[in-house]
């Protein structure tokens, strides 16, 4: 959504930002008193020192990470990733000027355990608090607003029931308007919606015509409005504006893009010029930032612990067939660049040009060592190279050969998007069934569908799930080969 007119909520947001950073700072002292219990020897400088240089430290961060901006409408579990995300960054800046001064060698281990672990935990349970206070608060008609939807479509009946679902907004149903005749609208599914501004029959839920609508925002009836007209309406759009100019109430656009696929779809400034990511990458700034220290972080843990096994499989290869013991072959990575992926030979052969055969049940291409490697993806294990240098990700959509992108690209739509990330050795697909081999279109296209909802819906405690169901997978599943 983009805003048209000056914002009404501004100083809500200020405020809120202000009493957040207080709570925090406040939570901060709290922990830092008890975490310092645990050294005899500290005292009140002690305790100031430490708090200062935490809460100053914590608030840059917040900046950077945005977690200081309206949460209004987002879900809570995105606020809390935020604040966890945040004090990640914030720890190793503080151990490192602590290390650096040798100020941490005057505290105990445990006091420096009870300083991390209760921080992130006490300021979550904060904001979770905080925001029970705020639903309850306008449950009960405080500190909410009254919007209207212009436009009685499937786009206006969908907001409706997202703000619905979203207490926590504050705001509260005035109505539909639209200037169509109410007929065109009698087939609309707005049954089974539980606030009052909503009926089984469309033409209940319109409260009036477009001149009701801006009469009613003029007398501060409304105070927000949202446009739902498809955006071939443009002179309609236009007029209205040009109305509701005549008002104090906030005006929203919410285009119709639902008639697209929305990879991540985000606000930008282009010098000025508002624009809406379509097909975006959802790992930029900070969170780029932490998807690629953890791949450093559980990769070099993983490549260290994996370094024996690796070295038994590589003489059991060298030992049972001829050839060499790694298999790179070309696959396309971030933005469809083409890399190089390790992996053990599994295979007599290493096909690496414009036609590669997928592997299938049987087949006799497929060494004895091999067949086990496949069979427990221990094959996948050198891909932790990959992983260390930056060409994949521990998570994300699985790299195809160069030569199956070049066949599906054509077939399935939206086929080269799943390279908007850097391919994973594990992903969305692979722990709901899609691994292994595609021997038709409709498991490709299933696969494909799983890549995109990844992209969507990235996050860290997402990739934390598909690592820790990849081992059930690889456990339990018996569709590679």
């Amino acid at each position: 959504m983009t805003a048209v007119s000056r914002g009404i909520s501004f100083h809500e947001s200020l405020a809120a930002a202000s009493l957040h950073r207080l709570v925090d700072a406040a939570v901060i002292c709290g922990v830092v008193s008890i975490a310092l219990d645990h050294t005899h020897e500290a005292a009140l400088p002690d305790l100031l020192t430490i708090t200062a240089a935490t809460i100053m430290v914590y608030h840059i961060v917040a900046e950077l990470s945005g977690l200081y901006r309206s949460w209004r409408g987002s879900r809570l579990r995105r606020e809390i990733a935020c604040v966890l995300m945040t004090w990640a960054y914030t720890v190793p800046i503080l151990l490192g000027v602590g290390l650096v001064t040798q100020y941490n060698a005057e505290f105990s281990y445990a006091s420096k355990l009870v300083w991390i672990v209760t921080t992130p935990a006490a300021i979550a349970a904060a904001r979770i608090v905080l925001r029970k206070i705020q639903q309850r608060l306008r449950a009960r008609g405080f500190n909410t607003r009254g919007y209207a939807i212009c436009g009685l479509n499937e786009l206006g009946v969908q907001l409706a029931r997202n703000i619905e679902s979203a207490p926590e907004m504050g705001l509260q149903l005035g109505g539909f308007f639209d200037d169509r005749p109410a007929e065109r609208s009698a087939a609309l599914p707005v049954a089974g919606v539980s606030d009052p501004g909503y009926s089984s029959d469309p033409s209940h839920s319109r409260v009036g015509n477009l001149d009701e609508l801006v009469h009613r925002a003029r007398v501060g009836a409304i105070d927000i409005v949202y446009i739902t007209f498809p955006m071939r309406a443009e002179e309609r759009i236009r007029d209205l504006l040009v109305r509701l100019g005549d008002t104090t109430a906030s005006v929203y656009i919410v285009p119709d893009f639902f008639v697209f696929e929305l990879l991540h779809a985000r606000w930008t400034n282009v010098n000025g010029l508002p624009a809406v990511s379509v097909f975006e990458n959802p790992l930029y700034g900070v969170d780029g930032l932490a998807k690629r220290s953890v791949d450093l972080l559980l990769g070099g843990a993983a490549l260290a612990i994996a370094a024996l096994p690796m070295l038994i499989i590589a003489a059991m290869i060298k030992l049972t067939s001829s050839g060499p013991v790694f298999f790179r072959q070309r696959r396309y990575g971030l933005d469809g660049r083409e890399i190089r992926v390790w992996k053990f030979r599994t295979m007599t052969c290493c096909d690496n040009g414009e036609s590669v055969r997928q592997a299938t049940r049987d087949d006799d291409r497929v060494t004895r060592v091999g067949r086990l490697l496949r069979r427990t993806s221990l094959d996948e294990l050198p891909q932790l190279f990959n992983v260390i240098d930056g060409s994949m990700s521990l998570v994300g959509p699985r790299p195809h050969a160069s030569a199956h992108n070049e066949l599906y690209r054509s077939q399935i739509d939206g086929y080269m998007l799943r390279h908007k990330v850097k391919p994973g050795i594990t992903g969305l697909a692979q722990v709901n069934g899609y691994r292994g081999e595609t021997e038709t279109l409709d498991k490709m296209e299933q696969r494909v569908a799983c890549d995109h909802q990844y992209i969507r819906e990235w996050s860290l405690w997402m990739d934390v799930k598909i690592l820790a169901k990849t081992l059930l997978v690889v456990l339990l599943q018996r569709n590679a080969y």
